[in-house]
């Protein structure tokens, strides 16, 4: 099976970007990189990508008149490399409907919450203003409405007593980076499809480990 080229959209220093790709260097992983793109020029992830011969880009969103011009010029870089599959990593911008609708259930994001609890900015700040003993991350299918859409796949993360904002976040990120390389494997596999905006999976992933949904094939 051909390997779905993916590409990963950033805002700064990219470490799910990081975890997508060093996941995508296995022979059996049924995705490959096809261009970093950061809407920021001085983000460390550009960096980092091409120091490893990957194809990056910045399409800085400031040079830009309308959202809508961006939005032309990212699309038209993702056509360029023959992408296939989207995958946004820390991403700072919000996408208007013309490009979410192109990449309908071809674009995921990750968010560190189990949605559609806790969605938007300060996440963790949230978390544990609300007393919550469970949070984590998730990883959908792009929707206008942000972190909206079908839901992929899910890692619970415990908050623990005494946890700050930045205590908690690092254990939602250390999640996040097994989270993210599971859910592009099944979406490249085939393995989850959209119906009705939900997702729907194959039979092997229906039965769920304690903190993970769905299980690891």
């Amino acid at each position: 099976m051909a390997k779905k080229r993916t590409a990963i959209l950033i805002s700064g220093r990219g470490s799910n970007m990081q975890a997508l790709v060093q996941a995508m260097q296995a022979p059996d992983f049924p995705a490959e990189p096809a261009v970093i793109v950061s809407n920021r020029p001085e983000a460390l992830g550009l960096a980092w990508a091409l120091e490893r011969g990957l194809k990056a880009v910045a399409i800085d969103h400031r040079q830009f008149a309308t959202r809508m011009a961006f939005e032309a010029r990212l699309h038209q870089t993702l056509v360029d490399h023959g992408t296939e599959l989207i995958c946004n990593a820390g991403f700072m911008r919000l996408l208007t409907g013309g490009f979410v609708d192109r990449w309908k259930d071809r674009q995921l994001n990750i968010h560190p919450s189990l949605l559609p609890a806790f969605p938007g900015l300060h996440t963790h700040r949230r978390v544990l203003e609300s007393g919550a003993l469970i949070t984590g991350c998730t990883v959908h299918f792009v929707r206008l409405e942000m972190d909206s859409g079908p839901i992929i796949a899910q890692a619970a993360v415990p908050v623990m007593p005494g946890d700050t904002e930045d205590s908690l976040a690092a254990r939602v990120l250390e999640a996040e980076h097994k989270l993210y390389p599971l859910a592009l494997f099944m979406v490249a596999s085939g393995a989850v499809r959209v119906e009705a905006e939900t997702a729907v999976f194959l039979p092997r992933l229906n039965v769920p480990p304690p903190l993970i949904v769905p299980q690891p094939a």
